[in-house]
């Protein structure tokens, strides 16, 4: 068989690597440390064992597509505490769906976008440059024609809105923005999530704003896109939320990768319409599973002790690399995104000299039209080991680099 479209698609950034770097055996007896993959490697909290423990029971049952009250209200009662929302302005039933981890819903919101009875001939998916993967891949493998958004250092590596212009705004359908960002750690203030949302309305665009990494955060917490709806007001359909999702996990927040939990949350419309497409595609979260999530969006004091973790961690990179490879402390996410002038060159040296397995930039990125790439110059490291780790790994690649 042909798969013409899938050949669209670059290859996934990780198989890229493996590509570069298995033919390079390193020449360090040190242990290898993985800086490529943003999978968080602290422990979850004990308490997460005893709600599935205690929820064993129910590993027998068929789970709801939409989520258990338990799970729904708990999301509704972590986004009232931690965005501020006005308690009357999200509904638990209406506005809140639990999914699989958000990869799977990223990428099914544009396949249920496609059908859109509205779909222009030339619809486009604009995302920002560079971005996680998934975001491309929706675009290509549905049929959009994928806009990549600058993020330069001049824009505070947020995506470049105004660099859309009113007929690309007109054929957009989806809008993506993550904030904080993946890789570059930026945030976006109220206005500008004000501004982006407004527009969308505007243009008929929907508007996603993954904010998986909320929680992890330096010292202010970022503003979330709800309180921006909540700012604006209802769309012209009444729904405060019109227009806009938003997508959230425990991998991130709690450590959990492994749950595959997350939720999204926003239009009731867009939400009703998803309830019913993934009654027949989607994946559903196991009962024990959704209660442990349930109590994760309970707490908040395992999320701060998390939030410290990281915080110790890029303390300790400020000591070592101020001043260096473009060096400038994350306002939120785990990453650092470092300017070390050729970041394929450095990914090879650090594995080859240092053991060190980090992400050329330009795995992350696509070129601007005129054939510039702006991330190559990068390398992204995910500060996801403890902070012994961090350590010994910072130390190679200041002494390799």
């Amino acid at each position: 068989m042909k798969f013409p479209t899938l050949d669209r698609l670059p290859d996934y950034p990780f198989d890229r690597l493996r590509v570069l770097l298995d033919p390079i055996t390193p020449t360090t007896n040190a242990d290898p440390i993985m800086l490529s993959i943003g999978e968080p490697r602290h422990d979850p909290p004990a308490f997460v064992l005893e709600a599935l423990a205690a929820n064993a029971a129910d590993w027998n049952r068929y789970p709801p597509i939409d989520g258990t009250p338990d799970l729904r209200n708990a999301v509704v009662g972590w986004l009232t505490r931690r965005f501020g929302l006005n308690a009357d302005s999200i509904d638990a039933n209406r506005h809140v769906l639990p999914c699989v981890g958000t990869r799977e819903a990223l990428f099914m919101i544009a396949t249920l976008v496609r059908d859109a009875a509205d779909r222009p001939t030339n619809a486009a998916m604009a995302f920002p440059n560079p971005f996680y993967h998934v975001y491309a891949g929706a675009a290509v493998l549905n049929g959009f024609d994928p806009i990549a958004l600058s993020s330069p250092v001049e824009t505070g590596f947020l995506p470049n809105l105004a660099s859309l212009s009113e007929a690309d705004w007109a054929r957009t359908q989806l809008l993506y923005i993550c904030n904080p960002g993946n890789p570059q750690g930026a945030v976006a203030s109220l206005d500008y999530l004000k501004d982006a949302l407004t527009k969308a309305r505007e243009t008929n665009t929907l508007l996603i704003v993954d904010e998986c990494y909320a929680d992890l955060y330096d010292t202010d917490p970022p503003c979330g896109a709800l309180q921006a709806a909540e700012a604006l007001g209802p769309g012209p359909s009444g729904d405060v939320f019109e227009g806009l999702l938003i997508f959230h996990s425990v991998s991130k927040r709690s450590s959990a990768p492994g749950l595959r939990s997350g939720f999204m949350a926003g239009d009731a419309a867009i939400i009703d319409v998803l309830r019913r497409y993934r009654n027949y595609g989607g994946s559903t979260m196991p009962m024990p599973i959704q209660a442990a999530s349930a109590a994760l969006w309970n707490d908040d004091d395992h999320a701060a002790a998390n939030r410290d973790l990281y915080r110790a961690k890029f303390d300790l990179c400020e000591s070592m690399l101020a001043g260096q490879f473009g060096f400038y402390r994350p306002t939120g996410g785990f990453f650092l995104w470092l300017d070390v002038g050729d970041g394929i060159t450095a990914a090879e040296t650090l594995w080859r000299d240092a053991a060190l397995r980090v992400l050329p930039g330009s795995y992350l990125g696509r070129p601007e039209p005129d054939g510039t790439d702006l991330s190559a110059p990068y390398i992204r490291i995910a500060l996801v080991h403890p902070i012994e780790i961090i350590d010994d790994a910072l130390a190679r690649f200041v002494k390799v680099l």
